[in-house]
């Protein structure tokens, strides 16, 4: 179940707010930028954030750290799972990389396969 009150909290009408996003996950714009592969100061300003391919890099990121706040308890301890805890069923990469490289698909497999108590 997606706990949509994170993705409320990130969003504006124009989709995920860099600033709100930052604030939930305790890090600033330019951390976002490079986790999500974007230049350190692409979310600097409004326009590039309004973009489809922006968008959707932070949308996947979202998706994914939507899903572990359950299990990890807040946003900025889901983010710290996201970027740093690593996969063994990819080769020990962490999701950020997986997203990165466009494999957000794979990252939410692995974590059907987690909740319904199977080995990833």
């Amino acid at each position: 179940m997606r706990n949509s009150a994170f993705l409320r909290e990130v969003s504006d009408q124009h989709g995920i707010s860099s600033r709100r996003l930052a604030a939930a996950l305790k890090t600033t714009k330019s951390g976002l930028a490079i986790v999500v592969g974007l230049s350190p100061d692409a979310l600097a300003n409004a326009a590039p954030i309004g973009r489809v391919a922006t968008q959707s890099r932070l949308n996947e990121m979202c998706g994914i750290i939507d899903r572990l706040i359950l299990w990890a308890g807040s946003a900025p301890a889901a983010y710290n799972w996201y970027r740093s805890r690593t996969l063994p069923s990819f080769g020990d990469a962490t999701a950020d990389e997986l997203v990165r490289q466009g494999w957000s698909s794979k990252v939410h497999a692995y974590l059907d396969r987690l909740k319904d108590g199977g080995f990833a």
